[in-house]
Parts: C-alpha cells; sequence; structure tokens
C-alpha cells in the first residue's frame, strides 16, 4: 500500500554510541552493515520477508549524522509505488528532490526529498517483481 511510513532513519554523531544506546535501552536488535555504512535496526519482529509482524510497527536505521543524503535530523520513509512519479508529484506540490532514485539491491529503492516546511523525508519503492 503506497504512503504508509515504512521505516525511520536516526542520525548519529558517534554511531557506536547510538547502537549501544539503542540496544541497551530499548533492545532493539542492531545489524550493523559496513557494506553500506549504514546500521539496520529491528525495533519489532519481521517474517521471512524481513517485514515487521505486529500491524502498524516500523523497523529503521542508523546513519552517521550528514552522511549522504544530508540526514542532519530523524527521518520517516514512506512507501510509494514508484518513486520516479512520487518526485514528479512533490515538485508539483511545493517539494524538492534531495537524493533521487537510488537502488538498495535486493531491497528497492530509495530517494529522499523535502517538504515545503524544510522536512527532509525518505522514499521507498520494494522491488520490481
Amino acid at each position: 500500500m503506497s504512503g504508509r511510513v515504512v521505516h525511520f532513519e536516526l542520525p548519529a554523531d558517534n554511531v557506536e554510541r547510538a547502537r549501544a544506546f539503542y540496544k541497551k535501552t530499548f533492545q532493539w536488535e542492531i545489524q550493523p552493515m559496513p557494506e553500506m555504512n549504514y546500521t539496520m535496526v529491528r525495533t519489532t519482529p519481521v517474517d521471512a520477508d524481513q517485514l515487521p509482524k505486529d500491524p502498524g510497527a516500523i523497523n529503521g536505521g542508523i546513519a552517521a549524522r550528514g552522511s549522504p543524503p544530508p540526514v542532519k535530523a530523524p527521518v520517516i520513509t514512506i512507501a510509494v509505488d514508484d518513486i520516479d512519479q512520487a518526485l514528479k508529484q512533490i515538485a508539483k506540490n511545493g517539494g524538492k528532490t534531495v537524493q533521487g532514485k537510488q537502488s538498495i539491491g535486493p531491497m528497492g529503492f530509495t530517494a529522499y526529498f523535502r517538504d515545503p516546511e524544510g522536512n527532509v523525508l525518505g522514499l521507498w519503492q520494494g522491488p520490481s517483481e
């Protein structure tokens, strides 16, 4: 379903410190992905397709503050059927592309945009069938 919030990203000045904090404080499962300079975070159990089992729950990630795209504050990510079309609608409605469509391997595609209020949000498009 397009338009759902499906992911979050937390920027960190010290990624190791952030990993330790969230693991100890909330018992989040932390999975470093050094090849992507990223950390996947599980806040809730997932099924075989890595989707949250609990309705409405989301998982996320931790990235170095300012790493591409320049993530300076927490980011929420919204699922869309077609990132290219979504970016056109965003521009038409007063938003701006921060980082265009990029492949994230078997997970699909991502992009980032700035809304008219200055907030940076992410887009996610699942892999093509």
